[in-house]
């Protein structure tokens, strides 16, 4: 399942207050773990408020953004990896295309990025492949920038980690089951950025800010302006509009978590349109999702409890890293294994509607 459930045409993604899983009672805890479930079942998406971030770490990372992306580009591009296949640095305007992740193919994304991400050397008591753990690449003179990035890096993770152990309880496992698939977790900040210069913002037919495509890994945690961009798509095919309350982040979950939970919990196709007024030019929509991932070499296979004679398990076992890089292939156009086309075929008719 691939896609959220409308009632009556209304797709409605709900506002959950984890704060009391943190610092209620048993009560209070199963609730959120309750409401927590529905979201996943039904939408695969939900706004969480009470998360802890401070506001000053919000602002501090809206100010990071803004001073990257106004950098000159030759500055930028400074920031480029090495290598397609590394997921860090700067990613140029119409570089990729998320759709390709799912074998649907479409005009370049609009969009222009900046990722950083868990290294080899925050592990030091792990011998970790540098393919999947790379060094991060920071713009030259930035430090203020690598420090509020930095900041919100370090509050989104403990975020994560807390959404963790809340989808354990919903679950019905013990709250801290997926501790052991995160102590070398495969973390990955993605700034984003769709207002580009009038240059180069002429939008051709069919595309997008950033195209269909569901989250590779465990769940995302995502900061975005409360604007128009962001859609899901329900399971008549219709894609609706996602628009964050005041103060909440955007929690979805990606593709290992439902193939853990063998589809029980959805992981959600969306997309983001450009962002574009009534006079055709683009204006300011700025995102960062925060994708958590688990270990390069945590084993991911279908949960005993939602495997039943109804529901028998869909998937066989796959290592995160094996994952990730059927999806990262995809989308920055290199190729795709037998494995990643499988998986893709599933999910091209719902994109195609």
């Amino acid at each position: 399942m691939s896609s959220a459930h409308a009632v009556d045409g209304i797709l409605e993604v709900p506002v959950i207050d984890i704060s009391a899983f943190r610092d209620g009672d048993a009560a209070d805890r199963a609730r959120v773990a309750a409401a927590v479930d529905r979201a996943a079942t039904e939408v695969g998406f939900m706004q969480i408020v009470g998360h802890g971030i401070p506001e000053s770490v919000r602002t501090g990372l809206a100010a990071a953004s803004d001073a990257f992306f106004g950098l000159p580009m030759e500055r930028k591009l400074a920031c480029v990896p090495a290598a397609p296949g590394v997921n860090r640095g700067y990613t140029a305007p119409r570089t990729e295309r998320l759709s390709h992740s799912l074998g649907v193919y479409s005009p370049d994304d609009l969009f222009e990025a900046f990722n950083i991400g868990t290294q080899a050397t925050d592990f030091p008591e792990v011998v970790l492949p540098q393919q999947y753990y790379p060094a991060n690449l920071w713009p030259e003179g930035q430090d203020p920038v690598r420090a509020q990035i930095s900041a919100w890096f370090t509050h989104a993770g403990a975020v994560a980690r807390t959404m963790t152990r809340i989808f354990a309880v919903a679950l019905g496992l013990p709250e801290e089951y997926f501790t052991p698939f995160e102590g070398h977790t495969i973390d990955v900040l993605r700034m984003n950025n769709y207002q580009l210069p009038p240059a180069d913002a002429a939008i051709e037919s069919g595309q997008l800010g950033m195209g269909a495509h569901t989250d590779y890994g465990i769940v995302t945690i995502l900061w975005a302006d409360a604007v128009r961009g962001l859609q899901i798509l329900d399971t008549d095919g219709v894609w609706h509009d996602v628009i964050p309350v005041p103060g909440a982040l955007l929690v979805n979950l990606g593709d290992l978590l439902a193939r853990w939970t063998n589809d029980r919990w959805i992981s959600t196709l969306h997309r983001v349109l450009p962002p574009v007024d009534a006079q055709g030019s683009l204006y300011r929509r700025r995102s960062a999702a925060y994708f958590h991932d688990g270990n390069f070499d945590a084993v991911i296979e279908t949960l005993p409890g939602c495997v039943t004679a109804d529901r028998p398990a869909h998937y066989p076992p796959i290592t995160v890293a094996e994952h990730l890089t059927q999806k990262l292939a995809g989308s920055r156009g290199l190729e795709l294994n037998a494995d990643a086309e499988r998986e893709a075929a599933r999910l091209r008719a719902a994109v195609t509607q």
